[in-house]
């Protein structure tokens, strides 16, 4: 299957999913697609399995990708007990499937109720729809068929119109030619307002957008000889070259960010 097929399987379960997200556990070594000579993705059913118990155990048990990785190579190499291992593969099969592993697998009880203890009279980590150290932006699909009024926006992403305007203002959200918004538009909303209550303004936020701006400048480089090309699927090869250049251009920005900001605090 191809990436956006595995996409269509996913969302009815993990309606967060992206192709972008897919993309980041393969570079984390979660998943190994096969590739096409052209270099695309080929997706198989286990492959399609491994990834519903990657976001599974992100989703129901919040656990980082390090400690799925290694959940995912015991069972690889068969050092994971035989009652964990089935428990693991029912529960690849969705939701009701992690339901029947809790009812009749002492060992995954036993596992949970220690986990609930742990996080007991604790809220639950605040999430903006990224899980902490992932990439997941939506527009690198470039699908821009979300058309989303200004009443709309306000609502999705739980704003006010000053803040809305400042970050208009900044240029960090601009509205379509007839007024509307699109899904990164929401995104964008909520992840300045998360900023905000760390007290960076929308101001503040321009440097983001400068670096944003010459990244995607490099990208279109790379990209514009691919789209002039006469061969038929030359539009489709260049949207999917932007799109992985884009995801690996924002893992870099992020390790970059967090190498700099260890450094500065003396790491």
């Amino acid at each position: 299957m191809s990436i956006g097929s595995v996409l269509d399987l996913l969302r009815p379960d993990f309606p967060d999913v992206t192709i972008s997200k897919i993309r980041f556990l393969e570079a984390e070594g979660l998943i190994r697609p096969e590739r096409t000579p052209s270099g695309y993705r080929r997706f198989s059913v286990a492959d399609c399995e491994r990834l519903r118990f990657v976001l599974t155990a992100q989703r129901d048990q919040y656990l980082p990708l390090k400690v799925i990785k290694e959940q995912l190579e015991a069972i690889d190499s068969g050092a994971a007990t035989l009652g964990v291992r089935e428990a693991r593969a029912r529960a690849v099969s969705g939701r009701g499937g992690v339901e029947a592993v809790r009812s009749d697998d002492s060992e995954y009880q036993a596992e949970s109720g220690d986990r609930s203890a742990r996080v007991a009279g604790h809220a639950p980590p605040r999430r903006l729809g990224v899980v902490p150290g992932e990439i997941s932006p939506d527009e690198l699909r470039f699908d821009h068929e979300i058309r989303l009024t200004r009443a709309d926006l306000l609502q999705q992403a739980a704003i006010d119109e000053k803040f809305l305007n400042d970050l208009i203002r900044a240029n960090l959200i601009v509205p379509g030619a007839a007024g509307f918004f699109d899904s990164e538009a929401v995104t964008l909303a909520r992840t300045a307002k998360a900023m905000a209550e760390f007290g960076l303004e929308a101001r503040h936020l321009r440097a983001f957008k400068l670096a944003a701006d010459r990244e995607a400048a490099l990208v279109a480089q790379i990209v514009a000889p691919i789209a002039k090309s006469r061969d038929a699927g030359a539009r489709a090869r260049a949207e999917e070259t932007a799109r992985e250049l884009a995801a690996l251009s924002l893992t870099l920005h992020t390790c970059l960010v967090k190498a700099s900001v260890r450094n500065s605090l003396g790491g």
